[in-house]
């Protein structure tokens, strides 16, 4: 187990030459971090939105890595089984919008066949999107007390990360796909909104899974061998944090096979029923992406013991390579 510390006033990220704020290293329960970031070179930021319906899942990026803006729209038809793919690359994008604090102000985005903004509130986070054949109107209220999984990641004073996840948010609205309504009432949630300084060359792997009451966020590679983890269970809106770092085993030349992640305090186990795959290959610059859909089993501890049943959340687990 990991001795994490627990961040409970606002902080800025970096110092105000650029470098790693040591007060910022940490995990909060609420958006706390100001994103003070500075200069060009390694940096990144994005946003992004996974949606789950009983009929769709829906994924939103937008985001800027200095030298590009690059963003897109993902759709999943889970009843047809088609997918909807819509990616925007727009060199030294500078209309890119991407406020400095987690669920304040506007996200934005506009290119020739895509457009997205996202508006932030103390209430609600407003989603729209459009592109060729999709239109998306979604409201994401706000919930009392709950709460979410922000961690900054320190590889160096130089290069560090800090990542907010919300889980298990609700989420209503419309689709429309060729024409077609489809009205959101059931599903929820989940926001990545990342702020940092990258190494040229970075592996992740990200699970985050939820149901009514429920939700689970995992995460690897990318925190092995600092001093911080993004792993948490969510029960009723409380966040119970889970400092270690787990184990990953999932088959790499068969991405549908069942996933275990597994630890001291979890053993969640996942069953893909869909594969994304996202690659990029521009010599310098390349990314290749294993996003699988699926359902989750087993079990999380919380704080005090107790054990959080995991059968029936619906998610993703990824793993995601990067030169960039």
């Amino acid at each position: 187990m990991i001795n994490e510390r627990e961040i409970r006033t606002p902080v800025d990220l970096c110092l105000p030459g650029g470098r790693l704020n040591p007060d910022a290293v940490g995990w909060t329960r609420r958006p706390l971090h100001r994103a003070n970031l500075r200069g060009w070179g390694r940096t990144k930021r994005w946003e992004y939105w996974g949606i789950v319906t009983p009929a769709h899942i829906l994924g939103l990026v937008v985001s800027s890595l200095d030298y590009a803006g690059v963003h897109g729209l993902y759709l999943f038809d889970r009843v047809s089984g088609r997918e909807t793919r819509v990616d925007a690359t727009i060199p030294l994008d500078r209309t890119v919008r991407l406020p400095t604090r987690a669920g304040e102000g506007q996200v934005a985005m506009h290119a020739k066949n895509l457009t997205i903004k996202i508006d932030q509130s103390p209430t609600r986070t407003a989603i729209t999107a459009r592109s060729r054949g999709v239109e998306i109107d979604l409201v994401v209220p706000a919930v009392e007390n709950h709460e979410s999984l922000g961690v900054v990641v320190p590889w160096s004073t130089r290069l560090f990360q800090y990542t907010l996840k919300d889980l298990g948010r609700p989420v209503h609205g419309v689709l429309r796909v060729a024409g077609v309504e489809h009205p959101v009432d059931q599903g929820f949630a989940v926001l990545d909104h990342g702020r940092g300084r990258w190494p040229y060359s970075a592996s992740w792997n990200w699970a985050a899974g939820a149901a009514p009451g429920r939700a689970i966020q995992l995460g690897g590679r990318w925190t092995d061998g600092t001093p911080s983890t993004e792993n948490a269970v969510f029960l009723d809106g409380r966040l119970h944090k889970i400092s270690e770092h787990l184990t990953w085993e999932y088959d790499r030349g068969n991405w549908r096979r069942p996933w275990r992640i597994h630890g001291e305090r979890v053993d969640a186990r996942f069953e893909p029923f869909h594969e994304r795959v996202a690659r990029t290959n521009l010599a310098v610059v390349a990314s290749e992406t294993h996003q699988c859909f699926g359902h989750f089993s087993g079990w999380a501890t919380t704080d005090d013991g107790g054990r959080v049943d995991l059968d029936g959340l619906t998610g993703w687990a990824e793993e995601a390579r990067n030169r960039w």
